[in-house]
Order: structure tokens, then C-alpha cells, then sequence
């Protein structure tokens, strides 16, 4: 009985510290999610957004391949893992609010980028270019390009499974800032800022293919909201890791 007691202070010691390593890597992903949401707001400015046909991706990819991929938003399949870790960071910190929604929030963000990851990515598009390029004759190349339409058409930005994946993980995003509402671990300034971002990039999620230009506005407007959401839930992470405040 004095060894399981004296284990006990142990056990919970570990279990404290490993709350707090996800608040870390939570906080340390967050900062990387913040470079990598500015970088793209600079990409989109300088070199331009998606193609909007398979032929013009095709000679992107023949003229520039980095333009190319980075045009077809190949970084962003690399970005969306990252809010695993993210939700798993915002888990940590506020389990002790509201379990439950904090699950579900994290369940929901789960799988939206899940279904976010199993879209056509441009590496599907380079391979398509490649072989385009390569074509002898022109009933090839019509044919690659009808295979390069359909990529398009499932895509980040076009596919049924994305849409869908979307939607859950800025749901999942307003649900988790409404825990927040519950607890003062981030304080209510970053939870309803977390409320309007997420809930506008939801509003333009859903309003894209019915009022696209609504949408662009929308998502113009979440941009740069979401770099200050970022910046305020990385900080803020990192100090809950640091203070150990997860335990």
C-alpha cells in the first residue's frame, strides 16, 4: 500500500507534464499555422490564385513547377495536419472547462481535415503536366486535360469532400471558442474573436457557390483575422506549457 501510494504523486506528475507537452507542441504549430497564413496572403497578392482550367495549370506547372504548386495550393495540404495538433493543444487546455465540448470540437475539426487531406492535391495535376507535355498526338492531350478538368473539379476548393471537410473544421473551430467562453484560460476576447473568424470563414463556406462574390468578401474578411487569432492562441499556449496551467 506505501509503494502504490507513494507511485500515486508520480503517475499524476506524468500525466500533468504530458498535458502540458500538448499545450507546447499545440502552441509551437499555431506559430507555424500563423507563418504559413501570412505566407499564403503574400502568394495570393504577388503571384495569383488558383488556375481555373486544366490547361492553364498544365503550363504553369510546364513554365514554373514551384509557381505552379504553390498556385494550386499545394502548401496547404501540408499546413492542414497541423490542426491536429492544434485542437489536441486547445483540448489540453481546456478539458477541464467542458470535456465534452472540447471532444467534440476536436472530434469535429478531426474530421473535417481528414476529409480535407483525401482531395486531389496538385501532385496529382504534375504528373498529368508532365505526361501532357509529353504527349505525341492531340487525342492524348485532350484526354489528359479532361482528366486534369475532373482533378479540378475535386479539389481544395471545388471538391464534395472538402466542402464537407470545411465545414466541420470551422464548426469545429466555433465550438472550441465557445468553450473558451466557459473557462479563463484564453479569456473572452480570444474566444469571440475565435467565434467571428471561424464563423465567417463557415458564413463563406457556404455562401461561395450561391453568392460567390459574398463569399470572397467573407473570406477576405477572416483572412486577417485569423493572424491575430493565431498569434494571440500561440502565445497563449506556449504560456499555459510553460506555467504548466493544464494540470
Amino acid at each position: 500500500m506505501a509503494a502504490d501510494t507513494q507511485g500515486m504523486p508520480d503517475n499524476r506528475e506524468s500525466g500533468a507534464a504530458g498535458w502540458s507537452a500538448l499545450c507546447r507542441i499545440g502552441g509551437i504549430v499555431t506559430w507555424i499555422l500563423l507563418a504559413y497564413s501570412l505566407a499564403t496572403m503574400v502568394q495570393l497578392i504577388v503571384l495569383g490564385g488558383p488556375p481555373a482550367s486544366a490547361i492553364e495549370a498544365f503550363a504553369l506547372l510546364q513554365k514554373n513547377k514551384t509557381v505552379g504548386l504553390l498556385r494550386l495550393d499545394l502548401p496547404t495540404m501540408f499546413a492542414m495536419p497541423l490542426y491536429y495538433f492544434l485542437f489536441l493543444g486547445l483540448y489540453a487546455a481546456l478539458r477541464r472547462a467542458d470535456a465534452a465540448l472540447a471532444l467534440l470540437a476536436s472530434s469535429l475539426a478531426f474530421a473535417g481535415v481528414t476529409l480535407v487531406l483525401a482531395t486531389p492535391t496538385a501532385l496529382s495535376l504534375l504528373t498529368l503536366s508532365e505526361k501532357h507535355a509529353a504527349a505525341t498526338t492531340e487525342a492524348a492531350r485532350v484526354q489528359l486535360e479532361a482528366a486534369g478538368e475532373a482533378i479540378l473539379a475535386s479539389d481544395l476548393w471545388h471538391g464534395t469532400g472538402a466542402v464537407v471537410g470545411g465545414i466541420l473544421l470551422q464548426a469545429g473551430g466555433v465550438v472550441i471558442c465557445a468553450v473558451m467562453l466557459r473557462c479563463r484560460v484564453f479569456g473572452k476576447a480570444i474566444a469571440y474573436l475565435g467565434i467571428v473568424t471561424y464563423g465567417l470563414d463557415l458564413a463563406h463556406i457556404a455562401l461561395r457557390f450561391l453568392l460567390p462574390f459574398a463569399g470572397f468578401v467573407l473570406m477576405a474578411l477572416a483572412g486577417p483575422l485569423y493572424l491575430v487569432w493565431f498569434f494571440l492562441v500561440a502565445r497563449r499556449l506556449s504560456q499555459i506549457a510553460a506555467e504548466g496551467a493544464a494540470s
